[in-house]
């Protein structure tokens, strides 16, 4: 086979298979630059890797015909309602309130004022995550995989499965368990998108979550955050399965999509 044979069979493939290409794709980028970086390469190779959905998306759409500006113009879709700019600050924020009212009611020691010692580490981190860390991520996520899902697919079954490629993408970051989290999170996602169309809005809420994740548990950092999965963590994982549900269950499933 020739060389240009192969490059059109590669170039069907990709045009029949996209979504499998932006997964492939975004795999391999972030997965070999966080191997450079745990061989010794360094932060700047780790960082770099949490742009592979970003690059892969970009790659894709350019691969397939699709317009560029197109897949870009959402993370400029900033004009939506007050609530859903509320939503995607303050979500993570009571989700935190409530994970900390649990453990307080099974008699871990929660300090409530801890929120307010913790805001210069909240805020430092959401500015982080949401200009070079993982808010970036969500060119891929949202602004490619979710809507390209959405065309043939139920909202619950588009939802499962970005989750999941989702969340698979942080194993090697957290570990086996690295996909739960983030397959449970993107309900949130996809019910944002949903109702505003807007990736900007994704990564607002990509850069709130990380944050709270990291400093609203309001406990002594060496109790809420250990290497072991204890309280706390089934403590998030319970109250984030919680409002899922109820997020399901109050959108009867459409989370926020309009029957066609």
């Amino acid at each position: 086979m020739t060389e240009t044979a192969t490059q059109e069979r590669i170039a069907g493939w990709v045009t029949r298979h996209p979504f499998a290409t932006f997964v492939l794709v975004a795999y391999g980028i972030s997965w070999t630059l966080w191997g450079i970086a745990a061989a010794g390469g360094g932060k700047v190779a780790f960082l770099a890797g949490v742009f592979g959905p970003m690059a892969a998306a970009g790659l894709v759409t350019y691969w397939t015909g699709g317009s560029i500006r197109a897949w870009l113009a959402p993370v400029l879709a900033w004009r939506v309602g007050v609530r859903w700019w509320a939503y995607a600050l303050g979500l993570p924020i009571l989700l935190f309130a409530v994970v900390s009212l649990a453990l307080q009611l099974t008699g871990e020691p929660i300090e409530w004022r801890l929120a307010v010692d913790r805001l210069p580490a909240y805020a430092a981190g959401f500015l982080f995550v949401l200009v070079l860390g993982g808010a970036m991520e969500e060119l891929g996520w949202r602004g490619y995989g979710l809507p390209h899902l959405l065309e043939d697919r139920s909202p619950m079954r588009a939802t499962l499965i970005i989750g999941l490629v989702w969340g698979i993408w942080h194993v090697p970051v957290y570990g086996p368990l690295g996909f739960v989290v983030p397959m449970v999170l993107a309900f949130f996602y996809t019910y944002l998108w949903a109702k505003t169309s807007s990736v900007l809005l994704c990564i607002v809420l990509h850069a709130s979550f990380t944050p709270a994740q990291d400093n609203l548990i309001l406990m002594a950092h060496d109790r809420a955050y250990t290497s072991a999965l204890d309280r706390p963590d089934w403590a998030i994982l319970a109250v984030y399965l919680a409002a899922v549900a109820i997020l399901v269950a109050v959108t009867r499933g459409r989370l926020g999509l309009r029957r066609g």
